[in-house]
């Protein structure tokens, strides 16, 4: 017996000794098995950067989050009182509880309550919809008292604007690892392109501990701090966000479009205020997300449509072949076996091509093209940036294509169509004619910012990016784009803003239908506007487009662009603290005094000395009412019409309001039938007519986008007749 265990304690007392000597028992190392058995590691999230306004107001941010867990095991109530129970007692009434406030039906929730049954399950977790619980969400759970059901802390990727500039910011969402943790990626937008700089590092907290995880007294800490991802700071600001985004929504649910698109800029350094588009969707929730994930600013081509005749007009200057008080004969112009139209197909006759700019006519850009030449306009257009991307720092840029195959497709290019480009180069493009001929490089980043060290990893500076047309050419064409808004001939009348002055062009193009041509009719066009305001000193640029709205009748294409154009441009202006023009800050030029018991000769003289013309309803004498009212503003060229004695006699109501001529028909009793709607182009009795109150005076009225009465196509739609004879 002594040999026996004398023997056994020489064999224990050497594998002591060897492990001991070794550090390894059956292979492994000790060591290590005691501290993966004895030491914890915590992981301390890292927040993910925020992205901001240019004030640093949230547009995408970490926010805490809830995470629900229904523990299963009877374990976990070992040593409680009764009642007290830590894991989950009615399955029944806990998931009937629960599908009332979580995206699962009571039925799958039960199916996770009954892996109860399985003794290796301690504890589950109810995927997507029981993650990302607000607090409010997680108080009201909470307060239903249901044994067993408890939360973890989390964090959650919050968008407090919903639906904001949603397809330029994109979203993040957790996303499961290989290693089984959950992380939040960028799927889209700026969150996907700046995913590496936005996710930050994950920190970890080291410790000893007992068996039972708690930590030993004499335990030292060891915390290695996370890294913040880093903060964006953009160049949008809030404010001016929201009146797209307002605006946008009111012209969606009133015309139901096929999509739309706005950017607002600083023509003086590039910088983009607001960039929007429909349909669009709630970063959050993702509702309303289709396939659709492209910024269609940046990444979409379009044909513009006359919007582009502002670069030709700038081209024709610098070239010296622009001359606004030559004439063209308007209609139609023919090349080799082609031959293009005004909107208007028998056109105006002859016309200066001042007036050509101002009625959007085709025939004055392809003269204009003639005399200067294809290749030279072409040239012109490269200078710009059409065909080529404007670099801004966004994601997925699409180039545009310049059409410059021949002399038919530089002439259709000529006014704005065949070449392709994207709304952000023509903002690009236009800023050279807002900014005295320098073109700024567009940019959205204002800077990045580390938020650990306060260092700044990127900041966006104004950059002129070419100087592709004159001083000179610039005051030029922004004086033919203010014409076409002040001019009773311009198509751009509707643009018209109450307090500051405009410099536009309309545009209504064709949008191709896939298979070589272009669809047809009203609400299968393009409708645009390019503004910028004050017209004298541009301090804004606003672009509209608007694809296939539903127009009703009586309507046209340039309604629901100024629906979103003017309250954007008018409320941004003042929101920027742009000073409102005098003359327009005043309302016009010329305020009405009281004309009522003065002579109608006096009264004629002083309107026509401010440049109104007045309209005396009968043989004259004193004047007994007058519209518009006293204190009304009115612009040089409007109507007053003063109410005096005698028959009445038949003016010309060429270029008159239906307002106006309502308010004739009311003065005098002369019945008066109108067909349309805008400004009277013709009417049935010649002036000078003594008024008959039996026979009516019938009056055709079009809108400033002539023609929209009969045939449905506003006065700019001219891309819609391009038939190639």
């Amino acid at each position: 017996m002594f040999c026996v265990y004398g023997g056994l304690f020489f064999l224990l007392f050497s594998r002591f000794l060897y492990i001991q000597v070794t550090g390894e028992a059956e292979g492994q190392p000790l060591r290590a098995m005691a501290q993966a058995k004895y030491e914890r590691e915590q992981v301390l999230s890292a927040d993910r950067g925020k992205i901001v306004d240019r004030s640093g107001n949230p547009i995408a941010e970490d926010t805490v989050s809830y995470k629900l867990i229904a523990v299963l095991s009877e374990k976990a109530s070992k040593d409680v009182k009764d009642e007290d129970w830590l894991h989950v007692i009615d399955r029944e009434k806990t998931a009937r509880a629960l599908a009332e406030h979580i995206d699962m039906s009571e039925e799958e929730i039960l199916d996770r309550l009954n892996r109860q049954d399985d003794p290796g399950v301690y504890q589950v977790e109810f995927g997507p919809a029981g993650r990302d619980l607000s607090h409010d969400k997680m108080k009201k759970i909470e307060a239903l008292d249901l044994p067993g059901i408890q939360f973890v802390k989390d964090k959650k990727r919050f968008y407090p604007n919903g639906p904001f500039a949603s397809h330029l910011i994109g979203f993040a969402q957790k996303k499961e690892q290989e290693d089984g943790s959950m992380k939040t990626i960028g799927q889209m937008g700026l969150e996907k392109t700046y995913d590496e700089l936005l996710s930050g590092k994950d920190g970890k907290m080291a410790y000893d501990s007992d068996t039972w995880g708690y930590l030993l007294p004499s335990a030292e800490k060891q915390v290695t701090p996370p890294e913040d991802g880093a903060n964006i700071k953009l160049t949008i600001d809030k404010t001016i966000q929201n009146f797209v985004e307002d605006s946008m929504k009111q012209v969606e649910q009133e015309y139901s479009p096929e999509r739309m698109s706005v950017i607002v800029a600083n023509p003086k350094t590039g910088e983009i205020l607001a960039m929007s588009q429909r349909p669009t969707f709630d970063p959050g929730t993702r509702e309303g997300l289709s396939s659709n994930w492209l910024n269609e600013a940046v990444q979409y081509t379009i044909e513009p449509g006359s919007t582009m005749k502002i670069f030709t007009l700038a081209a024709a200057i610098e070239e010296g072949v622009w001359k606004p008080d030559d004439y063209f004969k308007s209609g139609s112009y023919s090349i080799y076996d082609t031959t293009i139209y005004d909107h208007k197909r028998e056109g105006w006759g002859w016309i200066s091509f001042r007036e050509g700019f101002q009625r959007s006519s085709n025939v004055s850009m392809a003269n204009l093209l003639e005399r200067m030449g294809g290749k030279e306009m072409m040239n012109h257009f490269r200078n710009f940036g059409f065909g080529q991307k404007t670099g801004i720092d966004l994601p997925g840029e699409a180039s545009g294509s310049l059409n410059d195959v021949g002399p038919v497709e530089r002439l259709t290019t000529s006014y704005g169509q065949g070449s392709t480009v994207t709304p952000i180069q023509m903002v690009q493009a236009a800023t050279a004619v807002a900014n005295g001929g320098k073109m700024m490089q567009p940019y959205m980043i204002r800077e990045i910012k580390d938020p650990n060290t306060g260092k700044v990893l990127r900041e966006g500076q104004p950059e002129t990016k070419a100087q592709p047309i004159s001083g000179e050419t610039a005051e030029t064409v922004l004086e033919m784009m203010e014409s076409t808004i002040t001019s009773e001939k311009g198509t751009g009348k509707i643009f018209k803003l109450n307090d500051y002055s405009v410099a536009g062009k309309t545009a209504t193009a064709q949008i191709p239908d896939g298979k070589g041509g272009y669809l047809r009719g009203t609400n299968n066009l393009l409708y645009g506007f390019l503004g910028m305001a004050p017209a004298d000193d541009p301090q804004l640029i606003v672009y509209v487009n608007v694809h296939r709205p539903k127009i009703p009748a009586g309507e046209y294409g340039s309604i629901p662009v100024s629906k979103i154009f003017k309250p954007v441009m008018e409320n941004s202006l003042k929101h920027l603290n742009i000073r409102p023009d005098e003359e327009q800050a005043a309302g016009a030029a010329y305020r009405l005094p009281e004309f009522a018991g003065q002579k109608a000769d006096s009264a004629s003289a002083e309107l026509s000395e401010n440049d109104i013309r007045p309209i005396s309803t009968g043989d004259g004498g004193k004047v007994v009412a007058q519209f518009p009212a006293e204190g009304t503003p009115v612009l040089p060229e409007s109507v007053v019409l003063l109410q005096t004695e005698g028959e009445a006699i038949i003016p010309d109501f060429t270029g008159w309001p239906k307002r106006t001529i309502l308010a004739y028909a009311s003065m005098t009793g002369i019945q008066i039938e109108m067909s349309g709607e805008g400004y009277a182009v013709s009417q049935s009795v010649s002036p000078g007519s003594e008024g008959d109150t039996s026979a009516p005076v019938v009056i055709q009225l079009e809108t400033p986008e002539e023609g929209a009465a009969v045939s449905g196509q506003g006065e700019d739609q001219e891309e819609e007749q391009l038939p190639l004879d």
